[in-house]
């Protein structure tokens, strides 16, 4: 192969290393702010699903007061016939009638106690809320802000990390580089990696003694028979 510049070939990675790494945090910039716009979502679901609760009680509530009431202009009704009976059987009717109905008021009056402190816990739960979306609004809105001014910052450093890296294409030989695409297409940056106690230190697998050879020599491109990376002798 043709006789390598290593040195350069090392710069022309850490180069597209830098890229890379500024690629993957502007690609990361919108989950996160997803993320947050997530937690804002959660929050004032939490707000809507206390207020529902909240006016849901209220409105059993207003049923139950109209029951009530019902059940009271019932009572009188049957109070107002009971007087104008004359038999004693229809005055003990409306008698069974009166207390069947001012028992059946007692128990929706006992209900409607139960839905007013239902009420009274449902609406602390929607203020505590409310009070803590209030809270921590000001804090996403912020984060929001600083990852959107974090995405252009970005987006200006990859676009110059991006011409860095086209500008040192153009110093490594042709077939030198066409092996180094090809090998940064596969996981595992970076693609050149030294030679460490004896193992490759991309795979961590033991080099034979010819290949350290031949990377000692530092005059050809050579690779690690195990994970295909070029493997290096440093100094």
């Amino acid at each position: 192969m043709a006789v390598i510049n290593l040195e350069q070939l090392l710069k022309f990675q850490e180069l597209d290393e830098q890229r890379l790494a500024l690629e993957q945090q502007l690609k990361s910039v919108p989950r996160e702010i997803a993320a947050v716009e997530a937690r804002i979502a959660a929050e004032k679901a939490a707000i809507e699903s206390a207020k529902a609760e909240w006016h849901g009680l209220e409105s059993k509530k207003k049923l139950l007061e109209n029951e009530v009431k019902s059940a009271e202009e019932k009572a009188d009704k049957y109070k107002t016939q009971q007087m104008q009976v004359r038999k004693n059987e229809e005055y003990q009717a409306l008698t069974h009638e009166i207390e069947t109905t001012q028992a059946g008021i007692g128990v929706l009056e006992e209900e409607e106690i139960k839905v007013m402190f239902s009420i009274d816990e449902a609406k602390q739960r929607f203020t505590a809320a409310e009070a803590e979306l209030k809270k921590n609004i000001s804090g996403h809105e912020t984060k929001i802000r600083s990852l959107r001014e974090r995405e252009v910052q970005l987006q200006g450093e990859v676009q110059l990390a991006q011409a860095a890296v086209a500008a040192a294409r153009t110093g490594v030989p042709a077939g030198q580089l066409k092996l180094y695409d090809r090998l940064a297409t596969k996981p595992g940056h970076p693609v050149c990696v030294p030679i460490t106690a004896g193992k490759c230190g991309g795979c961590h697998l033991k080099v034979p003694i010819h290949i350290e050879v031949q990377a000692r020599g530092g005059s050809e491109l050579t690779t690690c028979d195990q994970c295909g990376r070029v493997v290096y002798c440093a100094p």
